[in-house]
């Protein structure tokens, strides 16, 4: 998911990896490239809501967090269900309702890997363990390891080795604008496929929030529980995203560096070196949103957010 700041005077640039392409995002508009099977790129751009900024919730912590991060997931949507048909054969094509049954049925999935799934396991051992505090801490290293487990797992499959080519694309293009080089395949080659902004250092903070809210509330019964993890899971969300701001501001401080280590070493598993052609893709998407946001000003050096 992108994890997108703004600071003032800054354009800020993020994205994500889609089917088959990469989406960009600024401050005011967002493009889609795709390769379509018969090898051309395909480019769409829109303008994006800015909820936060439209309800007057930008500036509001935590509030402000969750609009921008819905905000997020939708546009995240939308370029998922645009790639997904442009890098597919006209018969192949999925309906805007069958996307959306795809993506309810992949969120239960989720919800009951990522959150019932732990908390049963640990609590088959309750007996061995006095503290709640012990129990919570259980559950939280259970919750990171099925994730670890889950993102490898995937990590392995081919379909999902192009994805993470094209999210490797993604990083050094942002990378390769932050440092402004040329955006050119050949040069852009030469940056990380890491960043600290990416979405999957968003998910290790949500497993660490987690863990800590939730300790607060004891150990009580498994139901009770689990309506407590579904329940909190906005408030989760929004304190793992200020906590992945307040790092992005001071990228230099050593206790930004500390929580941004177990992401990067995390992007081992959910980037792969890109392939020309996948940065191509990606240069084509970011190139798309700076011309249509052009006169705003270009990024400051460690502004921009990545997924």
């Amino acid at each position: 998911m992108p994890a997108l700041l703004r600071p003032r005077g800054a354009a800020l640039y993020g994205g994500q990896a889609v089917i088959e392409g990469v989406m960009m995002r600024g401050p005011e508009r967002m493009a889609v490239a795709v390769r379509q099977p018969d090898g051309a790129i395909v480019v769409h751009e829109e303008a994006v809501g800015r909820w936060a900024e439209r309800l007057g919730l930008g500036r509001w912590p935590l509030l402000g967090g969750l609009v921008t991060l819905a905000e997020s997931l939708s546009l995240g949507f939308a370029a998922l269900m645009f790639s997904a048909n442009a890098a597919s054969e006209p018969d192949e094509r999925l309906t805007r309702g069958e996307m959306r049954w795809t993506v309810a049925i992949a969120t239960v999935v989720a919800v009951g890997v990522f959150v019932v799934l732990p908390t049963w396991l640990v609590g088959l051992l309750a007996g061995a363990f006095r503290s709640s505090v012990a129990l919570n801490l259980v559950e939280g290293t259970a919750r990171v390891a099925i994730l670890v487990a889950y993102l490898y797992g995937i990590s392995r499959t081919r379909e999902m080795q192009r994805v993470l080519g094209y999210h490797g694309a993604e990083h050094k293009a942002i990378a390769a604008l932050e440092a402004g080089a040329r955006l050119a395949p050949e040069t852009v080659r030469a940056f990380p496929r890491f960043h600290p902004r990416c979405g999957t250092s968003y998910l290790l903070f949500v497993a660490f929030v987690a863990l800590v809210l939730f300790t607060a509330f004891g150990w009580p019964s498994f139901i009770v529980r689990v309506v407590s993890r579904i329940v909190g899971l906005p408030l989760v969300a929004a304190l793992a995203y200020e906590l992945l701001r307040a790092s992005a501001r001071r990228p230099g401080a050593l206790w930004a560096r500390c929580v941004q280590a177990p992401g990067l070493w995390m992007q081992r598993l959910t980037t792969r070196e890109p392939d020309e052609g996948q940065l191509e893709v990606a240069i084509a998407a970011l190139e798309a949103v700076r011309r249509a946001e052009r006169p705003l000003a270009q990024p400051a050096a460690g502004e921009a957010g990545t997924a």
